[in-house]
């Protein structure tokens, strides 16, 4: 049952509306689909997923598209932003392709409910290994291009991380105890950098992304191993991709220049190592002094970002067109 579009928390004309999903092992799970319609009749349309610890407040980001003639989605997915209910385990998932049901609602909604006929989707960091390994298992004839902003692609940190010794160990502790929390030390300078009442530009609910993150629990963190391995094995997306990152990342030990000016969440060499495995066309931008989210970088890297998202889109997306 479609649930009605009300105001998003965006305010008008921004819309928000709740997709009912199957309930899982906690009860009642939802997502949330958000939109704004350019002021222009068009069939293009620009579907967003947002990363870990995360949701959509991106309305700068989204003002860009709408003023390129397309419509603007953006997904809250389950247990995320706006699909966060009080019973739930934030974040929590055990199989990436769980989060399938609300790209395909959501797919089904701005393609055949709207009718778009020409749809990007874009995905930072978590998000853009959800939509890439999406695209590779759905291939829409819908879909015109992939714009993955920071993929998350591999496991940062040291080279024994990835081992297969460390993965069977993820593995045995997602089976006994999926729930529990890996230990880890969140500084908060990524969240502080960027929300406006620390030391940043940008308004978001701390709440849906809290300064220090939410909980990184053994059986997410399984789902995203084999997420990784399915990325790694290699793809067939069979779109144009674009794949922007920092062109440094950093492991600052204070709020120093790094932090403004790195990826201090993931590792940017191996986001170039992997972009390739997306499929058979991908571009690659390095994009120097941004950020892990990219459009939330200062305003020259940012400037340089949606340059390069321009000519990407104009030089393969809309040229037939």
């Amino acid at each position: 049952m479609t649930e009605p579009s009300v105001v998003d928390i965006l305010g008008e004309p921004w819309l928000a509306e709740t997709i009912p999903l199957p309930d899982d092992f906690e009860g009642e799970v939802v997502a949330t689909l958000v939109s704004r319609r350019s002021e222009t009749a068009t069939a293009r349309a620009t579907l967003h997923v947002h990363g870990f610890s995360d949701y959509f407040f991106h309305t700068e980001y989204a003002d860009w598209w709408l003023a390129r003639d397309h419509d603007m989605y953006a997904l809250d997915l389950r247990k995320y932003g706006r699909s966060l209910r009080p019973h739930q385990s934030a974040t929590y998932v055990e199989d990436l392709d769980d989060y399938f049901a609300e790209l395909d609602a959501a797919w089904d909604r701005i393609t055949v409910r709207d009718g778009h006929t020409r749809v990007v989707v874009s995905g930072h960091s978590t998000g853009g290994l959800v939509v890439a390994l999406w695209a590779h298992a759905r291939q829409p004839a819908e879909l015109a291009g992939l714009v993955l902003n920071s993929p998350w692609l591999d496991l940062q940190g040291q080279a024994w991380m990835r081992s297969p010794a460390v993965g069977a160990v993820i593995g045995q502790l997602a089976q006994r105890r999926p729930l529990a929390a890996l230990p880890r030390e969140v500084k908060g300078y990524y969240g502080r950098s960027l929300h406006r009442d620390h030391d940043g530009e940008w308004d978001f609910d701390l709440t849906w992304k809290p300064v220090e993150s939410f909980p990184v629990r053994f059986g997410w963190l399984r789902a995203i191993r084999q997420g990784h391995a399915r990325l790694q094995a290699g793809l067939a997306v069979g779109v144009p991709v674009l794949v922007l990152s920092s062109d440094r990342s950093s492991s600052p030990a204070s709020m120093d220049e790094d932090v403004f000016s790195t990826d201090i969440v993931l590792d940017v060499a191996q986001i170039r190592r992997w972009s390739t495995a997306v499929g058979q066309h991908v571009t690659y931008v390095a994009v120097p002094g941004a950020v892990h989210d990219v459009v939330l970088s200062r305003d020259t890297p940012r400037a340089r970002a949606y340059e390069e998202i321009r000519l990407w889109l104009d030089a393969y997306v809309l040229r037939d067109q």
